[in-house]
């Protein structure tokens, strides 16, 4: 009996050990996996930092560039024939710095994109208010003209100046003032509408007028009020040969000798543009960043103020 006992107890004692080995792979087998795996996600969070610092910098350089270029605008009239309005095409960032052979092409590939666009080619929300921020019936009639052409509910002017209205007031329960036209949303308007509104409107400084060598058919026909038959044909001709004045804007529209008409047009409409939307698309690695800006340029061309700037989108490459 006691060697039947003896015998069993070095069995135990094996199997004890065996099973305590296992337990002590296995946690080092955890601990050394858990290592990995947050050093591997330090890994990664380094590199999406770097990333983000990296294309900050791009945008940051392409936003300067797109001041020089604007900078170098000295004609009166502002119009779509001039540098600033021709688009950059996606290019590699390495094909600028070829000419210099000091640097060493050892970096991401990254390929820029962007254009400058006219921010006053689109009709300003916040001139359908008054000097006292009371909603305007003449400008609340103007922008259910371009509802009207662009196929969404007239009735969206009015609602747009009142909440434009609310949010300008000093009541604390009013609505949040919207800088951008996707916030129109905050006045109630649904995002469908804004969506269709978003060619055509933008929210400037009160008083911002409308670029006629710039404006869409819609908007140019809302604003002066000329028939769209007249505001397609004074598309053709500024893309000829931009108008340089008003009174040469008012003969192509056949108005040259209409007083009343050139009065309504100088109180709503210029030639020349001071708010200018800058926007770069960066494709780095795997990831595709868009970056919108809001310039506002002095008179003699000299200083940028940035009036708004915002992500637009940041994404992982789909399909690579």
């Amino acid at each position: 009996m006691r060697a039947g006992i003896a015998s069993s107890s070095p069995r135990r004692q094996r199997g004890a050990a065996l099973l305590t080995a296992m337990i002590i792979v296995t946690l080092v087998a955890t601990l050394a996996a858990a290592m990995v795996w947050q050093q591997w996600r330090a890994v990664q969070v380094e590199a999406a930092e770097r990333a983000r610092a990296q294309a900050a910098w791009i945008l940051s350089g392409a936003l300067d560039f797109a001041k020089l270029i604007l900078k170098n605008d000295r004609k009166t009239y502002t119009a779509l024939t001039e540098p600033w309005a021709t688009p950059l095409a996606e290019s590699r960032l390495s094909t600028f710095l070829a000419i210099d052979k000091s640097n060493a092409d050892d970096g991401p590939e990254a390929f820029l994109s962007g254009n400058i666009s006219d921010a006053q080619a689109r009709y300003n929300l916040n001139n359908l208010l008054t000097q006292d921020f009371k909603p305007d019936s003449e400008q609340i009639a103007i922008l259910s003209h371009i509802c009207e052409a662009v196929g969404i509910e007239t009735g969206i002017a009015a609602r747009i100046a009142t909440g434009l209205s609310s949010a300008n007031g000093t009541n604390s329960a009013g609505p949040l003032k919207p800088n951008s036209v996707s916030q129109l949303t905050w006045l109630g308007l649904d995002h469908a509408s804004a969506e269709a509104l978003k060619p055509y409107v933008i929210l400037l400084n009160r008083g911002a007028l409308l670029n006629v060598n710039t404006a869409s058919k819609e908007v140019l026909a809302a604003v002066t009020g000329v028939d769209e038959g007249t505001a397609a044909n004074l598309l053709q001709v500024r893309q000829r040969t931009p108008f340089k004045d008003l009174p040469a804007f008012a003969t192509a529209a056949g108005k040259s000798s209409d007083s009343t008409f050139m009065t309504f047009l100088r109180a709503r409409a210029t030639v020349h543009s001071d708010h200018f939307e800058v926007r770069g698309r960066l494709r780095l690695v795997d990831r595709v960043l868009v970056e919108r800006t809001l310039l506002r340029r002095s008179t003699n061309n000299a200083n940028f103020e940035v009036l708004e700037r915002e992500r637009v989108a940041s994404l992982e490459q789909v399909g690579g």
